[in-house]
């Protein structure tokens, strides 16, 4: 594939959306094909699975298994064919965050989220994971300000903290596509860390 896959991950209340748009005009500006998307989401399916998942209550497996499914359905419609053409794509999520929730803050066995992550995409990964990091309790402030709170976001604080660890042990797992950015700054503050980023990595 000759595209370029560039994800953001962080818990609820870390600002991807913000940083999304702005990266995503920033590569357009420079005469890129850009395709943001999100996880779970989409595609028609996968939209409608993200409302079962985020609205209805099920254990931690069927969790996974949803998103998983949701998954299959985005990367063989949207992600792979994106970046067969050469097109950027930006995606609000990807299974790192499945790691992180249901693996880390759902305590669910990461062996078979590996096998799950490895029938549904493969060899498949993000060229940048771009974390934006900061502690459960400011995310908690910033999302009771912004939004009525869907089921993962009217957990606890300590089950965001290890959600937050399931994150550091992603980037420990794979450090080279990781960029752990601090998002307890100000907005240009963390916009500045993500372009710094990019040029490190000449993008």
């Amino acid at each position: 594939m000759s595209g370029r896959f560039i994800t953001f991950e962080g818990i609820d209340g870390a600002g991807k959306s913000t940083h999304i748009d702005a990266l995503a005009e920033r590569l357009r500006q420079r005469g890129a094909e850009v395709v943001c998307t999100r996880e779970p989401g989409g595609t028609d399916l996968a939209e409608q699975l993200r409302e079962l998942v985020l609205h209805r209550p099920m254990d931690a497996l069927t969790e996974a298994l949803l998103v998983f499914a949701a998954r299959r359905d985005h990367v063989q419609r949207v992600i792979a064919p994106a970046l067969a053409r050469g097109a950027t794509v930006v995606c609000d999520r990807f299974t790192d965050a499945t790691f992180a929730y249901q693996g880390g803050g759902r305590g669910f066995d990461g062996s078979i989220l590996a096998q799950l992550e490895q029938w549904v995409h493969g060899n498949l990964q993000p060229a940048l994971t771009l974390w934006l990091d900061l502690p459960a309790e400011m995310a908690a402030q910033r999302r009771a300000q912004a939004r009525a709170a869907d089921r993962f976001e009217s957990e606890d604080l300590a089950f965001f903290e290890r959600v937050r660890a399931g994150y550091a042990a992603r980037m420990a797992a794979t450090p080279q596509r990781f960029a752990r950015i601090d998002s307890s700054l100000d907005r240009a503050t963390v916009s500045a860390q993500i372009t710094a980023e990019l040029e490190r990595r000449g993008w």
